[in-house]
């Protein structure tokens, strides 16, 4: 998993820094869902969860950072200030940190496995 030139990360070299970069936030319940095949527009979704909004947006923006440290910026992202569903959009990987009791509601795994 070595990026050490200047272009940004994408595919599965993306994934495995993203988990990394949720494992060092201390991310609760970390899904990683394959998209390939299926009707969508991103190729990952990756779905976690924070035990409260300030650990929801500490781990969105430490996603957010790492990545920038190799040359990889989110096309979007939105949600890390509130704290209750961060999304971070790299357009074939899209991040999802959210609260326990609003993953629970809207259950994402279920609806794209």
């Amino acid at each position: 998993m070595k990026n050490d030139s200047k272009k940004p990360l994408y595919g599965r070299e993306l994934v495995d820094l993203v988990i990394k970069s949720l494992e060092e936030k201390l991310a609760e319940k970390v899904v990683v869902i394959d998209m390939n095949g299926k009707a969508g527009a991103a190729d990952w979704f990756i779905v976690c969860q924070g035990d409260n909004t300030s650990h929801t947006s500490a781990i969105a923006d430490g996603v957010i950072r790492a990545l920038k440290e190799k040359q990889t910026s989110p096309w979007r992202y939105e949600g890390v200030e509130d704290g209750r569903w961060a999304l971070i959009d790299y357009t074939d990987v899209v991040v999802h940190v959210m609260l326990p009791e609003l993953r629970e509601f809207y259950n994402l795994e279920s609806l794209w496995r």
